[in-house]
């Protein structure tokens, strides 16, 4: 497939979502999964990473500025949690999912036929490389007017809920209860990172079947993380 049809096709989605651009390479870009760039274009840099990195990066200021401006009595920790709640992969591939970013990505065979276009990991991922890319294009202003109306909504079900991230794992254990969906478990999946800077990944299970997975620097957040992630899948009812 040719540049000319991943812009087109950035066209098309950056016309479903309402965002004006005359130049949509960059937009191209954060469409492009891994296993494209490599499978189709032979060029690993040509993939959505580097976006994705700056993306998350520009997304945690956005996401800071915003919590720190809308609450001024609120302190550090409570700050914190609210935007580690807002910025996890769970909150950012249901955002994804309701913007139709799946069925734009550029992506390989295998990865598709493995359900990629679906994936959390994948969603959350193009959701920063998009942000990368606006933030390149517009500045901070553009990636703040994007992104912020969509975390609102989180914001607010957050706050009504009172937990501030801190008690996923409960309300997932209710509601599995409550459906009798059987047994939840947590399994550490990997440690990553010298002991005073540890990155845990952690996978919730319901009965034999996973339905979260998260990270953090404590098994614990990681935890809460997938807990989050599972309690949003199982509230839109998926299957």
């Amino acid at each position: 497939m040719t540049e000319d049809y991943r812009e087109e096709k950035a066209r098309e989605f950056c016309a479903f979502l309402g965002l004006k651009t005359e130049d949509c390479r960059l937009i191209a870009q954060a469409l492009t999964h891994s296993s494209y760039a490599h499978e189709v274009l032979n060029d690993p840099l040509a993939s959505n990473q580097r976006l994705e990195f700056l993306g998350d990066a520009v997304l945690q200021l956005v996401v800071s500025q915003y919590l720190y401006e809308r609450y001024p009595d609120f302190p550090e920790g409570t700050l914190t949690r609210l935007r580690a709640a807002l910025v996890c992969e769970a909150t950012l591939a249901a955002i994804a999912g309701k913007l139709q970013l799946g069925r734009y990505f550029f992506m390989g065979k295998g990865e598709e036929a493995s359900g990629g276009r679906r994936r959390s990991s994948n969603l959350a991922d193009g959701m920063e490389a998009l942000l990368g890319a606006l933030y390149l294009q517009g500045g901070f202003a553009a990636a703040r007017n994007f992104i912020i109306p969509h975390l609102e909504p989180v914001l607010a079900e957050v706050l009504a809920r009172g937990g501030l991230y801190g008690d996923y794992k409960t309300e997932l254990q209710e509601l599995v209860q409550k459906r009798g969906l059987g047994e939840v478990k947590y399994r550490i999946l990997q440690e990553e990172g010298p002991p005073h800077n540890r990155i845990f990944q952690a996978a919730v299970f319901i009965g034999d079947r996973q339905w979260g997975v998260g990270e953090g620097r404590s098994k614990k957040e990681a935890e809460q993380e997938a807990a989050c992630q599972a309690l949003r899948r199982l509230r839109e009812g998926e299957k």
